[in-house]
């Protein structure tokens, strides 16, 4: 066994820092026997190679038994639970179909359901498409008919105008040949 530290170096360094020589190598011999002791009692709870070696063939030899174990347990246990999984899986797959079969049937009812749904909407904006031009053809009519009365307006009021303004020309000219 070593020691990896100086103990002389520690004596020194107990020296310097008041202790006395004798009280110095007391506590360094103190603690050299503690670090022994804990290393006696490390070393005990350490194994050797040798004892590794035959612990480590041990575990081997319980794992051969095992793996023994475990090709007799295969062959017997595990060909009954190979069979009741294949009878899951079996049934896994009817069920699987069974499912698919549903998703098919609501799927096609779906788009039944929406291509009904489709065409009423067409329906609807088809109504009120010629809802709409019908309206328009109304405003349309009502418009030209009002621009119709607008025009006789115009020309009724352009003929009282023009009647008006030769009337104050007449009436002017007369005035003026009168004083003329």
């Amino acid at each position: 066994r070593r020691l990896y530290f100086d103990t002389h170096a520690l004596v020194c360094l107990l020296e310097e820092k008041g202790f006395t020589t004798q009280q110095s190598e007391v506590i360094v011999s103190a603690l050299v026997k503690i670090m022994n002791t804990n290393l006696d009692m490390i070393y005990k709870d350490m194994v050797t190679k040798v004892q590794q070696e035959i612990a480590l063939q041990q575990v081997m030899s319980h794992i051969a038994g095992v793996k023994k174990d475990m090709i007799i347990l295969e062959k017997s246990e595990f060909s009954a639970l190979r069979s009741e999984n294949e009878k899951i899986k079996l049934e896994l797959q009817q069920i699987k179909k069974q499912v698919m079969d549903e998703i098919t049937k609501v799927h096609a009812d779906n788009k039944l359901n929406l291509n009904l749904e489709k065409s009423r909407v067409k329906e609807l904006h088809a109504q009120q498409d010629r809802a709409l031009t019908q309206t328009d053809r109304k405003i349309d009519t009502e418009v030209a008919d009002l621009k119709t009365m607008l025009e006789s307006h115009k020309l009724d009021n352009i003929k009282y105008l023009a009647g008006s303004v030769f009337t104050c020309l007449t009436v002017a000219l007369g005035f003026y040949r009168l004083w003329i």
